[in-house]
């Protein structure tokens, strides 16, 4: 009996997806609900799992094609891995062959299976993703982990009195086609550019306070709620507060009119295989740091493993991005729409400041709040990054709330 695989519903009012990756081909056997292919959206990949079990007949769609929602992009042939006729005495010559059948794939097979963000990471960096431990859903080899293979990579050998042969002197260009997400995170950032009067404040901070408790405490809180303690539960907590305080910079402009809102939500920024996705956590407000943190850390999870959900992307009331986690300094984060406010985050680095009236090295931090000025005007934004700072400089104001 043959089964339709289709495209399952995405989410409301998304009616249709790419075809990112098959994870099988024809006459592989599947289990049901086993994935068979991955499916990349305006927000997020998801899988497509095989609604029974049997072996993969035909694919019906190409990588890369657009397909809508319930429209067939495979067949399944049910039971057609119990119904094969069971194998023959083997001979003297078939069993060589037949134990080469079983034997595992090749260490180069494992490029079948990488998305294209994947291979085209391998191809960039000279990387052989054979030799490489993968991180993602079922073991697969993500981009991420391409890269942090090439990271780790030896320094080249110096290279010998022996003249290297001539340079063809060829340029190649290589094209690749826009991922739907990328091409939604694209569309969306210009629309902010062009709507919103954009606007970036900075401050800075003093993590001294932070980085002592987070030493002090961190064995102690992973050991009670099995996540570790990280910067991020702090700028949440923080950030919360000094949201309750400066309602502007929570709001949004609907038509012409301005919508406060009572909770904060906040859309945290973390990496995926085929990019950053910004799900949310809803009202932040209530949860405490090992809340928060179990949150973050989950998100960060299934990001890799592409099973996070569209509703988790959904919503948003203010945006917390670290670009501090890739090096940055200093940057002019772009805002969220419907949102009004984002917050960068940048790397911590020793610098002289005066304290004092002394000059001394404290771990400072650059912190940029890009807002709309239709709706923030500057005094509430410095406000806000003031209460922010504050806050983290002295992180009992956390606890009685201050």
């Amino acid at each position: 009996m043959t089964t339709e695989v289709k495209v399952p519903v995405l989410g409301e009012s998304i009616t249709e997806g790419t075809l990112g990756q098959w994870l099988k081909k024809p006459g592989d056997s599947v289990k049901v609900d086993e994935a068979i292919a991955s499916l990349e959206t305006d927000k997020v990949a998801i899988e497509v799992n095989a609604p029974v079990a049997g072996v993969i007949g035909a694919l019906v769609v190409n990588e890369g094609d657009t397909v809508e929602v319930g429209a067939v992009i495979a067949t399944i042939e049910e039971g057609a891995a119990a119904a094969a006729p069971a194998p023959k005495a083997e001979t003297k010559d078939a069993a060589p062959a037949a134990a080469a059948q079983q034997a595992p794939a090749e260490p180069g097979k494992t490029s079948d299976v990488l998305s294209p963000s994947a291979k085209r990471a391998a191809g960039e960096t000279g990387v052989d993703p054979s030799t490489v431990t993968g991180t993602g859903k079922d073991g697969r080899v993500t981009r991420v982990d391409i890269e942090g293979a090439a990271a780790a990579k030896p320094a080249a050998p110096a290279a010998s009195a022996t003249p290297a042969p001539a340079s063809s002197g060829g340029r190649k260009e290589e094209r690749v086609k826009m991922t739907r997400l990328r091409q939604t995170v694209a569309k969306r950032l210009k629309e902010a550019q062009n709507t919103a009067a954009m606007l970036t404040t900075f401050n800075d901070v003093d993590m001294s306070a932070v980085i002592e408790a987070r030493a002090k405490y961190k064995d102690l809180f992973e050991k009670k709620h099995g996540v570790r303690l990280g910067f991020m539960g702090f700028f949440v907590k923080a950030a919360c507060q000094a949201l309750r305080d400066i309602p502007a910079v929570n709001g949004s402009i609907e038509g012409d009119e301005i919508v406060y809102h009572d909770y904060a939500d906040i859309s945290v920024a973390v990496s995926a295989p085929n990019g950053l996705v910004v799900p949310v956590i809803r009202d932040a407000q209530d949860l405490s740091v090992a809340g928060i943190e179990k949150t973050i850390g989950d998100f960060g999870k299934r990001a890799k493993d592409g099973t996070l959900k569209m509703e988790e992307m959904k919503g948003g009331t203010f945006t917390i991005s670290n670009g501090g986690v890739f090096g940055s300094l200093m940057s002019t984060p772009i805002i969220n729409p419907p949102q009004s406010a984002v917050l960068g985050l940048h790397r911590i680095e020793d610098r002289p400041v005066v304290v004092n009236g002394e000059v001394v090295v404290r771990p400072m931090m650059y912190l940029a709040l890009s807002y709309d000025h239709r709706l923030i005007d500057g005094r509430e934004a410095v406000t806000f990054l003031v209460a922010l700072k504050n806050a983290i400089e002295d992180p009992t104001r956390l606890l009685i709330d201050l």
